[in-house]
């Protein structure tokens, strides 16, 4: 028996959308599953119901399979700052993140956002590679700087985190 593959690819397409505040729990349970700093869940439900404009969620079979937390700084309006990214592990190395982010620039929010920026601690190179990509995508630069070091962070347990800026992006 041969499956019609068209079919199966379309049952596992993921959809990318905004979230809804009932997406909130289903984010913070994948970051709690991750690597990422975990946040509380109020965060999560927070993002998605006040920043759900600026935020994406992929899914499949309706589950969350990943997520983008990001806003645009009050100063900064042709910026959005990208929070977080997350990605389950059954989804990694698929483009998931990249898709997301294509997504969020693509979004009616986002209409006059020329730069992307977010802060990466050193040893994060998927991050890394993963906004390199961007700036590829878009035939621009990108630039990192020293911005959170380490002695601002309570505590010995949080690595610096550096700044980096994509742009300007011409879409």
């Amino acid at each position: 028996m041969i499956l019609n593959e068209s079919k199966v690819a379309a049952s596992d397409q993921v959809i990318f959308s905004k979230p809804s505040k009932e997406d909130g729990a289903a984010m913070w349970e994948l970051v709690t599953k991750s690597t990422l700093d975990t946040n509380s869940p109020y965060k999560y439900l927070l993002m998605s119901e006040y920043f759900s404009e600026t935020c994406v969620v992929a899914k499949q079979h309706n589950q969350v399979v990943g997520f983008i937390t990001a806003f645009i700084p009050p100063k900064r309006p042709d910026a959005v700052f990208v929070w977080q990214i997350g990605v389950d592990a059954s989804q990694r190395g698929k483009g998931i993140a990249s898709k997301m982010l294509h997504s969020l620039l693509a979004s009616d929010a986002c209409k006059a956002v020329r730069f992307v920026e977010a802060t990466i601690t050193p040893d994060n190179k998927a991050s890394q590679s993963l906004f390199q990509k961007i700036a590829r995508d878009f035939h621009t630069d990108i630039h990192s700087s020293e911005f959170f070091t380490k002695d601002i962070f309570p505590g010995d347990e949080h690595e610096e985190e550096f700044k980096f800026v994509i742009g300007p992006i011409n879409k």
